[in-house]
């Protein structure tokens, strides 16, 4: 009797294990199923139907969508309830500007004097591009070498420059454009860097707090460079 026991308490543990084990496979289908139908929905109202939904848990992977307007479905999928991340497979290319000038920010009377040292975020166009110029001197955006992909320090520095644009008027839109040095694999092969550089950044600042209608990014290659040095490889932010 004894060792009946002994067989029998290990095969119920394992039943309990496998009952749990489904249980949570169903809830985590449950949930993608969720995410997944909320997200079409989105891209729905926002007149972009045609690409497609996958979630891995919280995390969307969008494809289908035409170059013009990944940034947009990137943007709408982000903003659903419940997405923790989301990123596009394929080419991206920015919405074009819109051709509406935006109002004036309302008049606003000016605060009470207070102790605080801080200056205010700059409001001109001149005064943020000062701003980005001096992030991107004392935190360049960099990547590991001969990629695509941003290193720790660079992705934080691309945060804090999204963060701080979030800050300026809404009217302003920035162009991202990527530079490398001269390399081995020819021309070809440095614009194509170049540009999947600034198209990463841009992202980033998508998925920050700025409209994709207001970010633009481009590829130069090796045709403009700095110093002949490190400084070749570069990424510049330009308010225009």
């Amino acid at each position: 009797m004894r060792r009946r026991w002994i067989l029998v308490v290990p095969v119920a543990v394992l039943v309990t294990a496998l009952l749990a084990g489904a249980a949570t496979w169903a809830q985590s289908g449950s949930l993608e199923r969720d995410l997944t139908a909320r997200a079409q929905a989105a891209l729905f109202e926002a007149g972009l139907p045609t690409g497609d939904v996958r979630f891995d848990g919280r995390d969307a992977t969008l494809s289908g969508f035409l170059p013009t307007q990944a940034l947009r479905a990137l943007e709408v999928v982000q903003r659903v309830d419940g997405v923790r991340a989301a990123k596009v497979n394929g080419d991206v290319t920015p919405v074009a500007p819109s051709t509406t000038t935006s109002p004036p920010p309302p008049t606003t009377t000016s605060p009470p004097p207070t102790t605080s040292t801080t200056a205010p975020p700059p409001t001109d166009k001149a005064g943020v591009q000062a701003e980005i110029d001096r992030m991107l001197a004392e935190a360049p955006i960099a990547f590991e070498p001969d990629t695509a992909r941003l290193t720790p320090e660079g992705e934080q520095a691309a945060r804090g420059i999204a963060i701080a644009l979030a800050k300026a008027p809404a009217a302003f839109r920035y162009r991202v454009t990527g530079h490398v040095a001269r390399g081995p694999g020819g021309e070809n092969a440095a614009l194509k860097l170049s540009r999947d550089r600034a198209r990463a950044v841009a992202r980033i600042l998508t998925a920050n707090g700025l409209a994709a209608k207001r970010v633009t990014f481009r590829g130069l290659g090796d045709t403009r460079p700095a110093t002949g040095g490190e400084e070749d490889r570069r990424v510049e932010i330009t308010v225009v």
